[in-house]
């Protein structure tokens, strides 16, 4: 009887450790974990499920899949993507659903992953291959064009034409030069977009690189709230190209407001209060991050699910990279960018998210 007691004893200190070690496995895990009973009520969650939903246990626990906005990974099958609403338009997550029973209920286990970086790196692999193809095949075209039309118009000069279809010939092979550039600046800045190096990382102050980059937009004063001091290790030149892209964009969205490029967009335009274009920077400490906020006063996102898409833009002078080539650059600080319509008012936020040093 001793010896059995002893057994028990030693059987159930084996498994109160071994509890204990799951629980700390759990905790520790890095990706989001929850566990549902029969009706859908929140049973379990670790800690990178409290970052995600952004709510501490004690609030979520005891709540449906519902309340807390997983209704969707519950009657997704297993190892399929879904949106989180709380995740932002571009945020992509794995769901991996298992069953298992506790005191012989059945429970559902789901555990989350994010994929949307994985998958914006294989995209970005196809677009760069597909530019690399696209440039090799325009540049072998576009180089013998320009060089036709220049010897052509020399040519043109000497011939005996009358006056009107000189004028003519010179037009038109002039504006066979000019597309010809065009389309060429068009292919390298897409080269510069698969091409981009890899960032070298130093010690940097950031306020003076903002208050520089801010310096440099003509049209409209941007605002630079005062915010913390703070040193990050990263590429200043790659950081201060980020910056000058999404400053620009800020700017020429509030501008747009008083001036309306898109002529579909005058009745949202005629909506509005009147205001003074404005643009304002500011940024904040997180835990192990910096967030930095841009923010304007513009027409806001019409297609926000499009805004990284590579060759997409709204602006009739654009070339559709400045927000694809932003997030390449945040991403190879591991850090992100965001971009949202404003909840207070009318405009856009841009968001950047960079580790500290």
């Amino acid at each position: 009887m001793n010896a059995l007691a002893d057994l028990l004893a030693d059987q159930r200190i084996r498994a109160i450790e071994a509890a204990a070690l799951l629980r700390r496995v759990v905790e520790e895990i890095e990706v989001p974990l929850f566990t549902f009973d029969p009706d859908q009520i929140l049973r379990l969650v670790n800690s990178a499920g409290e970052r995600l939903l952004q709510q501490p246990s004690v609030r979520l626990l005891g709540r449906t899949a519902q309340e807390i906005g997983l209704a969707a990974c519950m009657d997704a099958e297993s190892e399929t993507l879904v949106p989180l609403p709380f995740q932002g338009p571009n945020a992509r997550w794995l769901v991996r659903r298992s069953s298992f029973r506790q005191r012989g209920v059945p429970h559902t286990l789901i555990v989350l992953s994010d994929v949307s970086r994985a998958l914006r790196e294989e995209e970005r692999g196809a677009w760069q291959r597909l530019i690399r193809v696209l440039g090799h095949e325009l540049n072998n075209s576009l180089t013998p064009i320009k060089s036709i039309a220049g010897t052509l118009r020399a040519q043109i000069a000497n011939a005996p034409l009358e006056a009107d279809q000189r004028e003519d010939f010179e037009r038109g092979l002039s504006i066979v030069e000019v597309r010809a550039d065009s389309l060429n600046r068009f292919l390298q800045a897409y080269r510069r977009l698969s091409q981009m190096p890899p960032p070298v990382i130093r010690k940097i102050q950031l306020a003076p690189i903002v208050q520089r980059v801010a310096a440099l937009e003509p049209s409209l004063p941007v605002q630079v709230l005062p915010s913390p001091q703070v040193e990050l290790l990263v590429d200043p030149d790659l950081i201060e190209q980020m910056l000058i892209n999404l400053m620009r964009n800020a700017v020429e969205a509030a501008l747009e407001r008083q001036h309306p490029v898109d002529r579909s967009r005058a009745a949202d335009l005629a909506r509005l209060v009147f205001r003074e274009p404005s643009v304002v920077v500011r940024w904040e400490l997180a835990e192990k991050d910096l967030v930095l906020t841009i923010e304007d006063n513009g027409l806001g996102l019409g297609n926000p699910a499009n805004v990284f898409v590579p060759f997409y833009t709204t602006k009739p002078a654009g070339s559709g990279i400045g927000l694809v080539l932003s997030r390449q650059i945040a991403e190879a600080h591991g850090g992100s960018i965001e971009l949202l319509n404003r909840t207070d008012e009318q405009g856009c936020q841009a968001r950047v998210v960079l580790p500290r040093a």
